[in-house]
């Protein structure tokens, strides 16, 4: 698995692409790509959990989602993660 960690900054942009993000999201949960995701508290970011094989699909699931890339929204960190409960 690999935990995906967002920083968001104020941007018009970040919150008109929010809603095409979350259906994504969704779709990708249905189908036990992300395990969970979710803002943090103070909305300064959000952190969401892929079960991927490795990096390049990951790199692949985030590529094909313009949010990731939309002004307001950076990946502040990637990391792998291997629970031993789920």
């Amino acid at each position: 698995m690999w935990i995906v960690e967002l920083a968001f900054t104020e941007a018009p942009e970040r919150l008109a692409a929010r809603p095409a993000h979350r259906a994504l999201l969704t779709e990708l949960h249905e189908k036990g790509v992300v395990r969970m995701a979710g803002p943090l508290p103070d909305d300064s970011g959000a952190v969401l959990v892929f079960d991927v094989p490795d990096r390049s699909e990951l790199d692949r699931v985030l590529a094909a989602d313009a949010y990731f890339t939309t002004p307001g929204v950076a990946v502040a960190r990637v990391r792998e993660w291997a629970p031993f409960l789920t």
